[in-house]
């Protein structure tokens, strides 16, 4: 017995996730979407993983280029966050028109607005209801100083905390 999708849905809005870009470039061409799932999978080697719809053309285009890169959005980027979500007769031909991008032309995307990015070689892809988890090894880092966009309840948030956090 599984639990009622409604439900499902409705206590996941209640989990805060990072907010990221996923780009892939290669043979299938330069894309990118939106994406809220995503973590690290090991240290050793350094590996993460990435969520996608599996009828979508970012995972197709990550399947074929066999790289991808995630860009964790600083929590100033909403804008773009939406930019790359839009889908269907509302989105953008180019979502890459006027983003400043930060990385060299063949290679996955890493965005300006990203705060880190983690570059990655496709090695595994496995299908779980309607999506696909692509796991990559992560061949390149970059990490920077500012907060990242947050998604919670079906809305951008920014991540703050009025107070030290304490360990348990």
């Amino acid at each position: 017995m599984t639990v009622a999708r409604d439900a499902f849905l409705g206590a996941m809005r209640r989990v805060a996730s990072s907010v990221t870009i996923v780009t892939t470039d290669g043979d299938a061409g330069r894309h990118g979407a939106t994406v809220s799932a995503f973590c690290s999978v090991s240290a050793d080697p350094p590996s993460v993983l990435v969520c996608l719809k599996a009828d979508s053309r970012i995972a197709r285009s990550v399947a074929e280029n066999g790289s991808f890169c995630v860009n964790v959005l600083k929590d100033s980027a909403g804008d773009l966050a939406r930019r790359f979500a839009t889908y269907g007769a509302n989105a953008p031909v180019d979502r890459f028109a006027g983003v400043d991008v930060v990385t060299a032309p063949g290679r996955s995307a890493v965005l300006a607005a990203a705060t880190s990015a983690f570059s990655c070689r496709l090695i595994e892809l496995h299908a779980a209801g309607s999506h696909l988890i692509a796991i990559g090894q992560v061949d390149e880092v970059q990490v920077g100083a500012e907060p990242p966009l947050a998604y919670l309840d079906g809305r951008y948030a920014c991540v703050s905390c009025d107070r030290p956090s304490t360990p348990t």
